[in-house]
């Protein structure tokens, strides 16, 4: 068994050394830390020497001067960058999670790719396994108590700063930024530019295989799967409480195209929205909401996939909608759409709910309208 181990574990790390994307989709990770089987990188180094995968950057990119001091972030900015972070990362009140996840056709695990480098200290918060574990739909909100008792056991309480990354730059970050949210946690940031920045910019990244950070993400699964199952989690150290304004359901979506109380913002592609490109999961139909603007999320980030200056996303914003009424945002599973709450978010429009279920649930639906051009 040690040899086969050892023999997936070396294919997993050349695979991330040459890379090749992964074959399993991030619910692997579940499975692994549960059967509680480590591997620390560290013991052989080899497989990760300087050549075949890097623990600082090589890019010549020098850090920027702006936010390196550890002075607080606004409160009204999102995002906080590589040098800001660097700054603060080794404060007593600061936690950062690895948030990355990756739609089911990039074939990459994004536990396994946290394990061969992250930002030093951070824990991985597995955006597949801390949902809802009662519905049929991909990373649904979990309940209170279950999102309560995987923060806790991540050893995040709610006096603490949370800053978000992920491995593309800004993608599934922001629905983790987004949850913490909505769960009542305000004291949260994503990194602007996610892991590609801060390794442009020349921090050192680390690797754990094994240790007190796999058994942390670990916990924080079976924390939820023993909510789930009606067992009692204790102790918790982050009490959630939902902002209910902050998530709609189907059925708010279906009363807001008769009462239009909030303009409609969908994340996907043009092609998608139109419905001409097909959806990617099975019977979900093409099309969008009624009376719903396209605004994908690709147009609220730059080359580097950092988030827009405010006058450049006011400028795609208006577009499509009224800067002056209320918003709701979706796309096709909840994540995606959690990028265009980001950017109105740096714009002052803090309170834009999104409609968790989004796509997937309401093309699913036999009897929901939907229009196509």
């Amino acid at each position: 068994m040690a040899s086969s181990l050892f023999t997936k574990v070396f294919v997993g790390i050349r695979s991330i050394q040459s890379s090749a994307c992964f074959l399993k989709e991030s619910r692997s990770y579940t499975s692994f830390v549960k059967r509680r089987t480590m591997f620390t990188v560290a013991a052989l180094p080899s497989l990760v020497s300087p050549k075949a995968c890097s623990l600082h950057s090589m890019a010549t990119v020098s850090p920027s001067v702006a936010a390196s001091t550890s002075h607080p972030v606004s409160p009204s900015e999102p995002v906080v960058s590589p040098d800001w972070l660097h700054a603060n990362l080794r404060e007593p009140d600061f936690k950062v999670l690895d948030a990355s996840w990756y739609m089911p056709g990039e074939l990459r695990n994004p536990f396994q790719e946290y394990q061969v480098a992250h930002i030093p200290g951070a824990l991985f918060f597995d955006v597949d396994g801390i949902t809802d574990r009662k519905s049929n739909l991909p990373h649904m909100l979990p309940s209170e108590e279950a999102f309560s008792a995987a923060v806790s056991a991540l050893g995040i309480d709610n006096k603490d700063n949370v800053v978000i990354y992920d491995g593309k730059g800004i993608f599934s970050a922001a629905r983790a930024w987004w949850m913490f949210r909505v769960f009542g946690h305000n004291k949260v940031w994503v990194l602007d530019g996610g892991l590609p920045h801060w390794r442009a910019s020349r921090y050192d990244v680390e690797s754990s295989a094994a240790g007190d950070e796999v058994l942390k993400s670990s916990a924080a699964i079976e924390a939820i799967e023993k909510v789930y199952q009606g067992q009692s989690v204790r102790p918790t150290t982050f009490e959630a409480k939902l902002q209910h304004h902050l998530v709609w359901t189907l059925e708010q979506v279906k009363q807001n195209i008769e009462g239009q109380s909030h303009q409609h913002i969908d994340a996907r592609s043009k092609a998608r929205f139109d419905g001409i490109a097909p959806e990617p999961r099975k019977g979900v139909r093409g099309g969008h909401v009624p009376g719903s603007k396209c605004i994908p999320f690709e147009q609220m980030l730059d080359g580097s996939q950092m988030l827009l200056s405010r006058e450049e996303l006011l400028k795609k914003f208006e577009q499509e909608i009224a800067m002056d009424r209320p918003v709701v945002a979706s796309c096709g599973t909840g994540v995606t759409a959690c990028i265009l709450a980001l950017g109105l978010y740096r714009l002052g429009k803090t309170d834009v709910p999104v409609y968790d279920g989004s796509w997937t649930e309401w093309g699913s639906e036999p009897d929901t309208p939907i229009s196509s051009s």
